[in-house]
């Protein structure tokens, strides 16, 4: 069958529990085609595509009949759209046809072969329809308010007609759905119909002595899914052989939905063990933290198992003694899952595109595929999870469909999104070619934070070229991020937007440090033995730090010509300074750094090999990752820190050079990227633009040059942001957001619809 629905007031109103029935039934049939019959132009329709709420229609009849469009590819269909742009003798025409009729006003919105105005009935004269008449066009009036100009005989009824015969639909199998006079043509062609409760009087009354017309009860979808059953178009079972079993809730109050376990798992001789987890960023640990009361929760993750591993077990405890009530619910993929998924994918396609290395992306549908399908299997272990109502918190890009799916199996729950990585400006992040199914999914949150304003108001400019939006609060930037003293820093951002009567909230919060790490590896026999030996060995030698992973997002090979061109202007330095850089490799499936390394192995031998002389290594290069206890024994002995990512969400990096130093009542100089998401909240770095070579040069002479006192002023400037503002305040300020957002939305709660991902 057809469905072929007007949008406003019928298929996008009605009660949300119909809503979500009449969406899933449409799912769950894909014999039954949707066809979206409308008054908005296609550009307004464009948005609806994108919503995960809603079904995707197979045909789209806009502009009130004057538009015809495939639903998936958005292309005309030929020859119906054909007739009608001959019928049609242009906007132009038709505006200088009217121009001398008073009180018309053209309506601000987009429309295509077709002339929409407001006027009162009292401008509707007689000159009014002979001008219209002299075009050979139709005139439509409607609700007292609306008027369109149409090309002669074009209507939503005579558009669907047509529709209808090009697909060889019987017209007993074809449903139009309406409930303005707006809709009237729709039931003038012989199709069954149906007029959904609160229609206008106006339909009821033209519609009143039609056999094959039902007026129903119920408004919106509701109203269609009683014609559904009226007419029988379900068959003998009716409505009740589609009800669909309701996902039964689970026990946790919150679940957290993470690419990573809270342990690492090793797999030897065909036995997986596990033990804590090794990452000095402290996030786990953190995201652990709301389990330590006895709170119920979930952990999801994947875990790679293959076919022939056997049994897989997909509940594991992670701590009964520090955490009794917390288990971890285990996602199987198998390891081509995981390199298409993450090492390929996530890394070929959106991470490049993410830090504004567009031109670096390569898009694939067939792993587009296999994101969404890993998407799906983490969003229905979230739901298995969930108590009712509870929190899901999902954690960045990698996991970016969880939402949309988690919504419709799930739509009691509060989803709380944090994107750990940068999200960059929308003439970047457009260039992907699932821009609207992620945003749309994105748009299912709750809550979502970002790392900084201008990261956020970023996410706002995207959503707003996909579907309309209203900023419905916003907030002062100062004092706790910089505003104009930093490539990323924003006055002012939002914090709140509504989407299709759905309230979104947004947030700013800056991922902390673990301090307690740090002071451990201080208080470390071996690191205070490590700080000694380097004191020795530096003496009379000022050592600039760099660290960082093998990647174009960091800025290496930039610092190492900055670095070059530093010795090479100012050869005072010479014996009297060396870089230590220090490359952690990338994970050998990720083929696409390995120009970038060979680049940088070059410029190593090159610069070590103009410059380096007996008793003077200018650069030492360790390609490889160092135990976080030693590179705190690095941190407390840099002179300078030189941190200078091309684009970077946050860099902790950089605050774990500052408590280091700050512990240690240091006197180190941060040398930090203007486009670090970590510049636009410290105090007291010299902020560099990575992209200048001469300003690299010259802000990293700056500071090994900086008079100890005030080196150590900006070091303790620095220091107080970062201890206050620990890895802890950064999880207990998110949760609090997220509550706030709860609260909210049950004080005013506004329509919600479930989604469905199409």
């Amino acid at each position: 069958m057809l469905l072929a629905t007007d949008l406003d007031g019928t298929f996008l109103a009605g009660d949300s529990d119909q809503r979500l029935k009449l969406y899933q039934l449409i799912a769950a049939h894909p014999e039954i085609k949707l066809a979206f019959v409308t008054g908005r132009g296609l550009e307004s329709v464009l948005p609806l595509l994108s919503d995960p709420t809603i079904p995707a229609p197979d045909y789209i009849i806009c502009d009130v009949g004057c538009t015809v469009v495939d639903g998936h590819t958005q292309q005309s269909i030929q020859p119906l759209q054909g007739e009608i742009d001959r019928r049609w003798p242009g906007e132009h025409v038709v505006e200088q046809a009217v121009a001398h009729i008073p009180d018309l006003q053209r309506q601000d919105v987009p429309q295509e072969r077709r002339c929409s105005f407001f006027c009162g009935a009292e401008a509707v004269s007689l000159d009014l329809e002979e001008a219209v008449r002299e075009l050979d066009c139709d005139l439509l009036y409607s609700a007292d308010l609306y008027l369109d100009i149409l090309p002669k005989g074009v209507n939503k009824g005579s558009t669907l007609r047509g529709l209808v015969e090009h697909l060889a639909i019987g017209d007993e199998n074809v449903l139009v759905a309406g409930d303005t006079l707006n809709d009237l043509s729709m039931y003038e062609h012989g199709f069954i119909g149906v007029c959904v409760g609160d229609s206008e009087p106006a339909l009821l009354k033209g519609t009143e002595n039609r056999a094959r017309v039902y007026h129903a009860e119920h408004p919106g979808c509701g109203g269609i899914l009683q014609a559904f059953e009226h007419f029988g178009f379900l068959g003998m079972a009716g409505m009740e052989a589609e009800q669909r079993d309701v996902a039964v809730p689970g026990k946790s109050d919150l679940v957290i939905v993470y690419h990573r376990l809270p342990y690492e798992e090793t797999r030897e001789n065909g036995v997986t063990t596990r033990r804590k987890p090794t990452s000095p960023n402290g996030i786990i640990p953190t995201l652990m933290s709301f389990f330590a009361d006895g709170r119920a929760g979930s952990w999801v993750a994947w875990s790679v198992h293959e076919p022939g591993d056997g049994k897989f077990e997909t509940h594991t405890e992670v701590d009964t003694v520090q955490y009794p009530n917390l288990v971890a619910s285990r996602v199987a993929l198998s390891k081509n899952d995981v390199d298409i998924f993450y090492k390929k994918f996530s890394k070929e396609a959106f991470w490049p595109t993410l830090h504004t290395f567009w031109e670096r992306a390569t898009f694939r549908e067939d792993h587009w595929q296999v994101f969404m399908d890993v998407n799906r299997r983490f969003a229905e272990a979230a739901a298995a999870e969930a108590a009712e109502g509870a929190t899901v918190w999902i954690h960045d890009y990698n996991l970016w469909m969880v939402p949309a799916f988690l919504r419709e199996i799930r739509p009691d729950v509060v989803i709380a999104f944090f994107h750990h990585t940068y999200f960059p400006s929308a003439d970047v992040f457009n260039v992907i070619p699932w821009r609207r199914d992620i945003i749309g999914s994105l748009l299912q949150c709750d809550y979502i934070g970002f790392h900084i304003p201008r990261q956020s108001e970023n996410f706002v400019d995207v959503a707003r070229g996909v579907t309309p939006l209203e900023v419905t609060a916003k907030m002062n930037c100062a004092p706790r991020f910089f505003t104009y003293g930093c490539a990323v820093g924003l006055d002012e951002m939002t914090t709140e937007i509504k989407v299709n009567d759905r309230r979104i909230c947004l947030g700013a919060h800056p991922v902390g440090l673990d301090l307690k790490r740090v002071e451990n590896a201080l208080s470390d026999a071996k690191v205070q033995r490590r700080m000694e030996e380097l004191r020795e060995e530096l003496q009379g030698t000022r050592m600039i730090l760099s660290v960082g992973r093998l990647d174009y997002t960091k800025g290496i090979l930039e610092q190492l010509e900055a670095y070059e061109r530093l010795l090479n202007e100012y050869p005072d330095l010479h014996d009297k300074v060396t870089l230590m850089m220090v490359c952690v490799p990338a994970a050998s499936e990720m083929t696409i750094y390995r120009d970038l390394q060979h680049q940088i192995e070059q410029a190593v031998g090159r610069i070590n090999g103009r410059f380096a002389k007996v008793g003077w290594t200018p650069l030492q290069f360790f390609f490889r990752s160092l135990p976080f206890a030693e590179l705190v024994a690095y941190y407390s002995m840099a002179d300078v820190m030189w941190i200078t990512p091309l684009r970077d969400g946050l860099n902790l990096v950089a605050k774990e050079y500052i408590a280091t130093q700050g512990m240690t009542d240091g006197s180190g100089v941060l040398v930090l990227s203007e486009f670090a998401g970590a510049a636009a909240e410290l105090r007291g770095p010299i902020l560099a633009n990575p992209h200048d070579r001469n300003e690299l040069v010259k802000t990293c002479y700056l500071a090994l040059t900086l008079n100890r006192e005030e080196a150590r002023s900006r070091m303790r400037e620095a220091y107080e942001v970062v201890r206050h503002n620990d890895i802890n305040v950064w999880g207990e300020e998110f949760m609090s957001a997220v509550d706030a957002c709860r609260s909210a939305r049950k004080a005013s709660p506004l329509s919600e619809v479930p989604s469905r991902v199409a």
